[in-house]
């Protein structure tokens, strides 16, 4: 059940997705499964407050939830307009190459862990499913094995996706306007950080 849930939100749209989109097919394959790999790393952070108990502080403090909110949308619209407004590099508009050396390994991976890790709606469904889910009296080594099922489904999910996405047939589609499509996903990151923003705290 928990694991279910969890795939479910997982492969809903969201900044997690539209973040792994971009780096997939704006980068490489190495860049989106580096990505991939952060997300992973958010979610057991998330794991971690929720058995510690901060998450339900947080999920009771309007200011703490907002100000992670803020914080989360602002992120999000800072990469977004770093998309909208980047220089046109040409080397992204030639062949499909799997090097990612267009983006450092910390970088790709700060960029996936920060993503997840600044979702004030992640925070939200990681308290949920730990208090009315997850049967409280079940000890917190499982509760630890859960989060770490979670990890790891989620960084194979994105990972999957990375691939899918950067299979050479799909970039011969994308070949030669990957800088138009940086500013369109530089779009949909500041619209999803508005959102983000405008949400309210439940």
């Amino acid at each position: 059940l928990v694991a279910g849930i969890h795939l479910l939100a997982v492969m809903s749209p969201g900044p997690d997705f539209a973040m792994v989109l971009r780096n997939s097919l704006i980068y490489s394959r190495r860049v989106g499964i580096l990505a991939a790999v952060g997300l992973g790393l958010g979610i057991l952070l998330h794991v971690t407050y929720s058995l510690l108990g901060i998450g339900l502080i947080i999920s009771q403090s309007i200011l703490l939830f907002n100000i992670i909110k803020l914080v989360g949308a602002a992120y999000l619209i800072y990469i977004g307009i770093k998309s909208l407004f980047a220089k046109r590099q040409p080397e992204l508009d030639e062949k499909f190459s799997d090097t990612g050396a267009e983006m450092s390994t910390l970088a790709a991976i700060r960029l996936g862990f920060l993503t997840n890790a600044l979702n004030p709606k992640a925070t939200l469904f990681f308290l949920a499913l730990f208090t009315q889910v997850i049967n409280p009296e079940i000890t917190s080594f499982i509760k630890m094995l859960y989060g770490i099922e979670m990890s790891v489904a989620t960084f194979v999910w994105f990972s999957i996706v990375a691939l899918l996405l950067t299979q050479q047939r799909i970039n011969r589609v994308f070949s030669g306007i990957k800088h138009h499509l940086e500013r369109v996903f530089g779009i949909v990151l500041i619209a999803l950080g508005i959102k983000v923003a405008l949400g309210a705290h439940k």
